[in-house]
This record gives C-alpha cells, sequence and structure tokens, in this order.
C-alpha cells in the first residue's frame, strides 16, 4: 500500500476549503474585535493558522478587511509561509505520489 492509497487528494482539498475559510475568519474577527476594543486573536494563533495551511485565506482576509497590513511581520510573514508551505507539498507530491 503505498501513501497515495492512503491519502485521498479529494480530502486535502476539502481540508484546504475549510481551514482557509477559518484563516479568513479569524482576519475578519480579529478586526471587528479591534475595532470595538475587545478581546483579540493572538498573533500566534493567526500564524498558526496560516502555517496548518490557511495562508491564503489569511492573506485575502488581511487585504479584504485591511487589517495587519502596516505591521510587516504579517505582510512579510504570510506569504513567505505561504509560498514555503506550497513549495513543500509541491516536493512531497513529486516526489511521494
Amino acid at each position: 500500500m503505498n501513501l497515495s492509497e492512503i491519502i485521498d487528494v479529494k480530502y486535502i482539498i476539502y481540508y484546504l476549503i475549510i481551514i482557509n475559510c477559518i484563516g479568513f475568519l479569524a482576519m475578519f474577527i480579529d478586526k471587528v474585535k479591534a475595532e470595538k476594543n475587545r478581546w483579540r486573536i493572538p498573533e500566534n494563533t493567526l500564524f498558526t493558522i496560516t502555517m496548518i495551511g490557511g495562508g491564503i485565506g489569511s492573506i485575502i482576509g488581511m487585504y479584504v478587511c485591511r487589517h495587519k497590513t502596516q505591521k510587516l511581520k504579517f505582510v512579510i510573514g504570510l506569504p513567505t509561509l505561504t509560498i514555503t508551505e506550497y513549495i513543500l507539498i509541491i516536493y512531497v507530491w513529486i516526489n511521494y505520489f
């Protein structure tokens, strides 16, 4: 049994759709809370969502909601993590599937 028999591509696609929606919603919720001076989502949580596959949703949320766009840590960090992640996914896909 090889890895492609264990991991079904459709489940990976479902996961990426869901985690990117969560990334977008996290940015939206944090923006709303910031405007109301309420408890915020920690920055580490936003980066964690990006690192586990939600980078595209987080980046879209960042620019659509105009949230964290003045922080270089986010403007550079989120795309860097996302690109690195997708390069790793492509590498694993090419070499193991």
